[in-house]
């Protein structure tokens, strides 16, 4: 699960467990200050998430690509359209030592540098103190030539080799990353290097057309040694997942669950709607029937005997209050409205996608993975716009 600043808004700590969450990741630059701050807390990504548990942190390297082709491209990492027009410069400068960030800051005109290193970041990480770590990475746009891959995942794979010098931690696991794009030979060069390097496990990363996804798992896989895991760096869509785990990946990250939660959109077995539609506001029905999330089941924690769960209506009418925020990203505090209605999002959606995998897990136990997602997907694919 996602938690860039080492805490999953609308959530608390004791929240995660029940919730059956197993690993968080946080975001190293977004946590840079608090790193450079510490000196005694070896653990810190723990202390700020208020609970121990299996932790992450990525490299900075996601940072490359949202502050640089992602503003020059007007895409994302995985391309649902073609080109269109860009609207902001890029705000980094890439050279063979590292990374230079132009921030903008929010008063004024004044603008700052950063620079971000493999061993800058391996020192950040290791400050932050999570359980897994990434090596700094070049994360390239899915619209950007062979050449320009080519030379990223080179300098990727030379940056990964200074990140294994720098990194002193041995209570922490080094993850290294293959880039390579859209390009099936450069994600078959990343691999069988990235591979042969002495890391804990591998994070696949960078960009992919809409549906290359399983393509280039399979171009990349083989060359990963079986015995070390595999974490899909920023993908978690339903399809997605069956793909990623028939072809051997073990772990995921991605925001959908929490973020697209708090934004009024519901994920269930029949697909994902949006509960702040009109004809939610005076629906009886939980979020989804027969979750038993503790949003939607009676059983919940803290439920008083023969209640229901809580109802579309209410949670619609709660993301219909108003709201003195002045942005989509101000954090609200617990008792506003709409916090609440994140809140009843964001734990019934995290209960679905932690149930989904759970269910994946008891099907490869029983030698019955094919089955299993052959039929869940007929129904995910047949009823997903019931409710458009």
């Amino acid at each position: 699960m996602v938690a860039t600043n080492a805490y999953i808004r609308t959530l608390k700590p004791s929240d995660l467990k029940k919730l059956g969450i197993q690993i968080v990741i946080s975001n190293t630059y977004h946590l840079w200050d608090k790193a450079l701050t510490n000196k005694k807390d070896p653990h810190l990504t723990h202390t700020l998430l208020g609970t121990k548990m299996p932790m992450m942190t990525d490299s900075g390297g996601f940072q490359v690509f949202s502050f640089g082709a992602a503003r020059e491209h007007n895409v994302g990492k995985v391309l649902q359209r073609e080109r269109r027009k860009p609207t902001e410069k890029s705000l980094i400068t890439i050279k063979e030592k590292g990374v230079y960030f132009t921030i903008k800051k929010s008063f004024g005109k004044l603008r700052t540098r950063r620079f971000l290193s493999p061993e800058i970041s391996m020192d950040i990480q290791e400050k932050l103190g999570a359980n897994i770590i990434f090596a700094f990475d070049e994360c390239t746009s899915p619209l950007h030539s062979f050449k320009h891959n080519k030379e990223a995942l080179e300098r990727t794979n030379r940056w990964a080799l200074r990140c294994l010098k720098a990194h002193k931690r041995t209570d922490q696991l080094l993850f290294g990353i293959v880039q390579g794009g859209r390009f099936n030979s450069l994600r078959t060069k990343s691999a069988k290097e990235i591979g042969a390097m002495p890391f804990g496990g591998f994070g696949i990363g960078g960009s992919y057309g809409k549906d290359e996804m399983r393509e280039k798992l399979e171009v990349v896989i083989p060359y990963l040694p079986d015995e070390k895991p595999r974490h899909l760096l920023g993908i978690g869509r339903v399809e997605d997942i069956f793909i990623a785990v028939e072809n051997g990946i073990d772990t995921f990250d991605c925001v959908i669950p929490t973020r697209e939660g708090r934004h009024g959109r519901i994920w269930t077995k029949n697909g994902h709607y949006d509960i702040r539609r009109g004809k939610y506001k005076t629906s009886k029905k939980v979020l989804e029937a027969g979750c038993k999330c503790p949003v939607c089941s009676p059983r919940r924690s803290g439920a008083k005997a023969g209640s229901k769960g809580v109802t579309q209506a209410k949670v619609h009418t709660l993301f219909k209050s108003p709201t003195t925020a002045k942005s989509t990203t101000e954090i609200l505090p617990p008792s506003a409205p709409r916090a609440k209605a994140g809140r009843y999002a964001t734990i019934h959606n995290i209960w679905f996608f932690n149930n989904l995998l759970r269910e994946i897990r008891a099907s490869i136990k029983r030698g019955k993975f094919k089955e299993f997602k052959d039929k869940y997907l007929k129904q995910y694919g047949s009823a997903r716009d019931t409710h458009k």
